[in-house]
Formats: C-alpha cells, sequence, structure tokens
C-alpha cells in the first residue's frame, strides 16, 4: 500500500523529523486559501500521486504570488501526470500539496528498506539527491552509502552520524541529520513499512536539515495491525480490478498482455507467466487465488480477469496441495457457467484428488482444453489464443 507525499510527512513529523509547513487541497479555491494561511512569499504547488517525477512531468511549481498559485493549481488539478513511474496513461490528479519554499543549498538523498541478502533492515544515502537518484544508482553505485542495521542492537548514533557525512552533511549539521536518519528508521520499524524514502532531503542556507518529500510503501500483510495507515489508503489511486479482488483476499496485478492466468501459489504463478513468455506470448495478470480457494472465490477471479478486455484466453494452473484439484475443478465449472465465458480456458491440475478434478472437468459438457504439463499448457493456450 502506498500513501501521499502530505501523509508521508505528517508521519515523519511524529517521528521528529523537520519537514516543511504545507496544507493539502483538493481545489483551487483550497490551494490559494492554504496559501494565504502559510503566507510568506514563495510556495510550492506539489501534485500528489503515487509515483515519482512528477517534477520533471510538470507537477512541481514554483509560486511567488497568489496569482502564480491559483494559475498552477488550476494547470495541475485534473491533469494527467505522466512520469517514469506511471506508464504512459499517466495518473489523473485529484490532490494537491500546497507547501512553503525553502532554501535549497544542497539535496541529499536517504532511504530505508529490507535487503533480502542480509536479511537486516537498510538505511541508505547518498549526496546525489534529488529527481535522477535512479540514475546514479545505475551508473555511479559507489555514491550510495549503505548501513545494514543489527535488528537487536538497533540503527545507532554512530551509524547515523558515519552515513551523514559519507553523504556530505558537514558537521555543525551532523546532530539535524542524526535525528532525521534514526527518526525515518524508527518510522520505518513501528509502521511495518517496505519504504520510506526522503528525496531530497535538503541542506538549507543556514544548516538547516529538511524532508522535502516522503515516499512510503506498506507491507500489506501487517496492514490489520496499522488501521491508522489503512485510513489514508486513496482508492483513486488504486486500479479498480485490484481493489475488487482485494475484496474477495486475491492478489492480482493487471499486466499487458492477453493471456488471463489463474495459479495458487506466488512462485508457480510467476513460473507460469514465465512459461507463457517462452512461448511467445504475454500475460494479462499475475492472479493468486491462494491456498483456500472457494467456488465464489474462483467465481471472482473468472470475472476480474474477464473484465480486461484484452483477455484473448484463460489459462489456470493448479498445484493440490492444500488446495483439492477437484475443489478448484467445481469452482472452474461454476465460475464458467456464471459468467457465461466465450474465451478458451485451459486448465492444468497436479496433485491432492487430481483425478477426480480431471473427471469434473470432462464430464462438465464444457469446452475445456486440458494439458499435463506447463509447457503443454503454455503452449496450448497460446495456441488457443491466436485462433480466437
Amino acid at each position: 500500500m502506498k500513501i501521499h507525499e502530505y501523509q508521508g510527512k505528517e508521519i515523519l513529523r511524529k517521528y521528529g523529523v523537520a519537514v516543511p509547513r504545507g496544507i493539502p487541497s483538493f481545489s483551487v479555491d483550497e490551494a490559494i486559501k492554504a496559501a494565504q494561511t502559510l503566507g510568506g512569499p514563495v510556495w510550492v504547488v506539489k501534485a500528489q500521486i503515487h509515483a515519482g517525477g512528477r517534477g520533471k512531468g510538470g507537477g512541481v511549481k514554483v509560486a511567488k504570488s497568489l496569482d502564480e498559485v491559483k494559475a498552477h493549481a488550476s494547470n495541475i488539478l485534473g491533469m494527467q501526470l505522466v512520469t517514469h513511474q506511471t506508464g504512459p496513461a499517466g495518473q489523473k490528479v485529484r490532490r494537491l500539496l500546497i507547501e512553503e519554499g525553502a532554501d535549497i543549498k544542497k539535496e541529499l538523498y536517504v532511504a530505508v528498506v529490507t535487503d533480502r541478502v542480509s536479511q537486516r533492515v537498510c538505511v541508505m544515502g547518498s549526496s546525489e539527491g534529488g529527481m535522477d537518484i535512479e540514475e546514479v544508482a545505475a551508473t555511479h553505485p559507489e555514491k550510495i552509502h549503505k548501513v545494514f542495521v543489527d535488528p537487536l542492537a538497533g540503527f545507532k548514533d554512530s551509524e547515523a552520524d558515519e552515513l551523514a557525512a559519507k553523504i556530505g552533511v558537514p558537521a555543525a549539521s551532523i546532530p539535524q541529520a542524526r535525528a532525521v536518519l534514526k527518526g525515518l528508521y524508527q518510522a520505518f520499524w513501528e509502521t511495518d513499512a517496505s519504504l520510506a524514502e526522503i528525496n531530497p532531503l535538503i541542506l538549507t542556507g543556514d544548516g538547516k536539515v529538511i524532508a522535502l518529500d516522503a515516499k512510503w510503501n506498506f507491507d500489506s500483510n501487517a496492514l490489520y495491525r496499522h488501521p491508522e495507515i489503512v485510513e489514508m489508503r486513496d482508492l483513486d489511486e488504486e486500479d479498480p480490478a485490484e481493489i475488487e479482488a482485494s475484496k474477495y483476499d486475491l492478489a492480482y496485478i493487471q499486466l499487458d498482455g492477453n493471456i488471463g492466468c489463474l495459479v495458487n501459489g506466488a512462485g508457480l504463478a510467476m513460473a507460469t507467466m514465465d512459461t507463457i513468455k517462452l512461448y511467445g506470448a504475454e500475460p494479462a495478470n499475475f492472479l493468486d487465488v491462494g491456498g483456500g480457494a472457494t467456488t465464489e472465490k474462483v467465481t471472482e477471479a473468472f470475472k476480474i480477469m474477464l473484465g480486461n478486455p484484452k483477455v484473448k484466453a484463460i489459462l489456470v494452473n493448479i498445484f493440490g496441495g492444500i488446495m483439492r484439484c477437484d475443489v478448484i475443478a467445481e469452482g472452474v465449472v461454476a465460475a464458467s457457467r456464471a459468467v457465461g465465458l466465450k474465451v478458451p480456458l485451459v486448465v492444468r491440475m497436479k496433485g491432492t484428488n487430481e483425478d477426480l478434478g480431471k473427471k469434473i472437468l470432462a464430464e462438465s459438457g464444457l469446452p475445456i482444453i486440458t494439458a499435463d504439463t506447463m509447457a503443454e499448457a503454455a503452449q496450448r493456450v497460446v495456441d488457443a489464443t491466436k485462433k480466437a
């Protein structure tokens, strides 16, 4: 789950991280009122979408008068903002953040993530903050400095100070940088985040260290512990099909291909998509029905997949461990009838009650194509797509 910048800054503020004063706005009038409330000679009008690169896309503008605030707010609100993270379709801007201007002397980068190799939380930073951090990581990885935190000892003051020095924080500002880094780490840890990023973290002309942006991703499996974060969810920023899937505890991500995939288990789902690509086609989605799929869940899964007009065929690939093949077969038959399935359907199942599941499919009277191996299933669904 992702949240907006202004929400992320509220979290940072709670953990002692300095952030600019800002007010979220949902209309041009609210934007003008926010600027008047903040006061001062300079404001920044910022689009609020769940994607980076907003500045390059025209979603961040500096205003030096209320008339400029009005003009920028009018232009940005409602625009289809395209960045390197939104894809070519872009994302519609429905919210703004009106923020006081800042005296930027230097832009830095800091973030906290979970490192899968060391199995520890990694606090990282760079002297090259700003809009091109991805390019820095790709071309100059030596400029990204990392601390792998011992979970028993926690993130130490000495580690924070050393990291701050490496990314170019002057000695006089090290105590402020330490507070930012430790606050960011603690917030990451206590909110069950999967990413906490400040880009840029700025040094001002008078030596202050301020978080000028905030990007947060949270572990969806831990959200039950954080109802206050769930309240920040913006459904307008999420795919409607993925929202619908979440209601039925289905793990669904829409992709750009034309072969719908219904699989139990994330690993098998990834392997299924790879096999489809190996045979020259593209998956239309990732869909994991989990280990306890019911007829209702399978039916809803079919509805969600078929809601994508690009889908020309469906591949069901099931390993019957906890999930029995006969239960899935009954669900597939019931779902096919419930949605009036009109695209080719290929089913491959192995495991518990496999023979009974195949018998249910065979006796259904539906034109279901069966397969025994993943390769055979992929080949048949790709062939069926070409004939459809």
